[in-house]
């Protein structure tokens, strides 16, 4: 109990003064959630969900649209792919945390989904701070909550260096930077949705899995399950009978389809 209380008296004290918290022998704790910027953390016995500063990985499902197609935009590459980086993001996270580490964090929130309260943080592995290999592999853009990091003189320091590990990236084409390809708009419907114009093919309605099915708008995990119940289709075209798409469900996901 004495160590515990010392142990959050300390943050406490560090966090008042402006002072990094070290946090050394960390450990990666296995969860669904983990992803390449965001991950649960073992330290002193506690575990905490921590969010890297300056960089940002790609999602790796379709929860956030949005932010989906913003990261879509900044690869130039398209939903699906920008997804199968954000795993490749996330796998490389997983191997690099895979011994211990050290987390240096004001605990400033980071909001999040979790019920676990996450913060921002810098983490050092044996091979340096992740954020910069991340961004140095073409797994992560310069995006996000600026802070000086510990030994540096500014934040803009550190940003400036991150856009330099970037550049290289994408002249060297390294990760999302390999499938940087011209997005080309659907043929049909004629004026496509800023949705559709990010998906560079179109799905095969008897092989699209429920992963890919959910990443087209007005399509949630109950219709993705619907559509691969009611296979095979002799086309696209058969979606009307799939119970609940109508008219007007119809013609918003049909142009996703061959």
């Amino acid at each position: 109990m004495l160590i515990w209380l010392a142990l959050w008296l300390a943050i406490a004290t560090a966090g008042a003064s402006g002072d990094w918290i070290t946090l050394e022998n960390c450990r990666l704790v296995p969860n669904p959630a983990n992803d390449g910027d965001s991950f649960h953390v073992r330290a002193n016995d506690k575990e905490y969900i921590f969010r890297l500063y300056l960089v940002d990985a790609p999602e790796t499902d379709a929860v956030n649209p949005a932010r989906l197609i913003e990261q879509a935009k900044h690869f130039g590459i398209s939903v699906p792919q920008v997804i199968e980086v954000g795993e490749a993001a996330k796998e490389f996270t997983h191997d690099k945390l895979a011994e211990p580490f050290t987390v240096f964090t004001h605990m400033a929130n980071a909001m999040g989904r979790s019920n676990i309260e996450r913060f921002y943080a810098f983490v050092q592995t044996k091979e340096g701070d992740l954020g910069e290999q991340l961004v140095a592999n073409g797994l992560s853009r310069v995006y996000g909550k600026m802070a000086v990091p510990p030994g540096a003189s500014s934040s803009a320091a550190e940003s400036q260096k991150l856009k330099d590990l970037e550049n290289r990236a994408k002249q060297s084409k390294l990760g999302g930077w390999a499938a940087n390809i011209a997005v080309v708009p659907p043929v049909s419907p004629p004026s496509p949705s800023k949705n559709e114009r990010l998906f560079a093919n179109k799905f095969d309605i008897n092989t699209a899995t429920e992963k890919e099915l959910k990443l087209i708008p007005g399509i949630g995990p109950v219709m993705a399950a619907r559509i691969i119940a009611a296979r095979p289709f002799r086309s696209a075209d058969d979606l009307k009978k799939v119970n609940g798409i109508g008219d007007k469900k119809y013609d918003q996901i049909r142009p996703y389809f061959q």
